[in-house]
């Protein structure tokens, strides 16, 4: 059975056990489907509206990408939980065996695959929260706020399980391209995920 099909107690239940997966990485995929999840529900109690009749098909358009993309983070989940197996088993092989260090490196790049999926969608997921902050119902902006600040989450926590990961490769070259690449994506959409959370906060305090 899929993690993605346990009920939350269960999965929850799972995740605060003595197992191995979900862990870190799977919680970060299910946090980044809720985001989208979020703006989604923003989007249907839009749609239909008089008011935002303007930006109907607009707002049609986000729900069909923000659909893709939490049906992504939920498939990620067990994705990342493939990964892990290989890696746990890698880690089990006897320091002096010569083929361990090859395992263990082709271990490694594997399990950053899922994570680095996860912060890739997480920005694509903030981009739309943007625009539904804007031209979505106001009376669903504490939910757009939420779901840019589940989002900020998911991508930070996705970030570390990358780099728990290239901190012991061997190949420091591949290892820093992949630091790169996430420390790229995360300076410029954790902040714009605050950014809206932000939005969100002055407007629900009345400042």
């Amino acid at each position: 059975m899929k993690l993605i099909q346990e009920s939350c107690e269960n999965f929850a239940g799972l995740l605060a056990s003595k197992v191995p997966v979900p862990g870190g990485g799977g919680a970060a995929a299910v946090a980044g489907a809720l985001s989208a999840a979020l703006c989604s529900m923003a989007g249907n109690f839009t749609l239909g509206k008089k008011k935002y009749a303007d930006v109907e098909d607009d707002i049609k358009i986000i729900l069909e990408k923000a659909e893709k993309l939490r049906l992504n983070l939920l498939e990620l989940v067990d994705e990342d939980a493939r990964a892990f197996e290989p890696l746990s088993q890698a880690y089990s092989i006897a320091k002096e065996n010569p083929e361990r260090d090859e395992i263990l490196e082709k271990a490694l790049l594997n399990a950053c695959q899922a994570p680095l999926k996860m912060i890739e969608n997480c920005a694509e997921i903030i981009i739309l929260l943007e625009e539904m902050l804007e031209k979505g119902s106001k009376l669903l902006i504490s939910d757009v706020g939420c779901g840019a600040l589940l989002c900020r989450a998911a991508m930070e926590s996705a970030a570390l399980n990358v780099f728990v990961n290239t901190l012991l490769l061997k190949d420091r070259d591949e290892a820093l391209k992949i630091e790169t690449q996430t420390d790229k994506i995360l300076n410029e959409y954790s902040s714009r995920a605050s950014e809206v959370a932000y939005k969100v906060t002055k407007i629900v305090r009345g400042k």
